[in-house]
């Protein structure tokens, strides 16, 4: 085999590799930008899992949807 169709044979394999790639890049893609966040903002991470140890999950998803509910009435408002 000469080297240009060596050349050749490994650019198809390698265009086959990353064809087959895709799906698995595609669901590795939502963990990866939860790790960045979570490697950007250490200390937010840890307010909201200290939140939810001492309030509870369910009181602080009530406190959630009704800063929820505010915060889109005063965007509203301020049209």
């Amino acid at each position: 085999m000469t080297r240009h169709e060596l050349v050749k044979r490994s650019a198809a394999q390698r265009a086959a590799i990353i064809a087959a790639a895709q799906p698995l890049l595609r669901a590795a893609a939502a963990p990866d930008r939860i790790s960045g966040y979570v490697r950007r903002y250490p200390a937010g991470i840890a307010i909201a899992a200290a939140a939810i140890a001492v309030l509870g999950p369910r009181k602080l998803l009530a406190a959630g949807a009704r800063l929820l509910t505010l915060y889109t009435l005063f965007r509203q408002l301020a049209r």
